[in-house]
């Protein structure tokens, strides 16, 4: 049995990331066309975390990333184009398929939102987020007069 646990660093997207794996995985429509979730992993490094995105067969164009408050929300949308032809040029089929993905990350105080990166290579969307210093509250004593 999955027990959830508390992750503290993007809270909402990594307590649901096994409940997204196991029970959204690959669904299969009219046994044609396939509607999935992509897969996302994410890294912790010294100085930030790291979204591993894997989306192979896209373009760095396809991509949208927005920051709105502490929520990161990463999509894209890609139209894939199958045209066959016959030798006097009449169409015999033409299918056009559509991926689109979206997934938001709640960001908690330890993300620097101004200095969020992306880079598309080899089929994979590394978004880094950069570490920010979060003081310690001090304690302090008040004298009472």
């Amino acid at each position: 049995m999955y027990t959830k646990r508390s992750y503290g660093i993007l809270p909402e997207t990594v307590n649901g990331l096994m409940e997204d794996l196991f029970f959204k995985g690959m669904h299969k429509v009219n046994d044609e066309a396939a509607l999935y979730q992509v897969p996302v992993n994410i890294r912790e490094t010294d100085g930030s975390y790291e979204l591993h995105v894997i989306a192979p067969g896209l373009k760095k164009e396809d991509f949208r990333l927005a920051v709105e408050k502490n929520m990161l929300t990463i999509s894209f949308a890609h139209r894939e184009e199958n045209k066959e032809q016959a030798n006097d040029g009449k169409w015999l089929r033409s299918e056009h398929k559509m991926r689109s993905f979206k997934r938001n990350f709640t960001m908690n105080e330890k993300v620097e939102t101004t200095g969020i990166t992306a880079k598309y290579a080899d089929g994979i969307l590394l978004v880094t987020l950069p570490k920010k210093e979060v003081s310690e509250p001090t304690k302090q004593e008040i004298v009472i007069n």
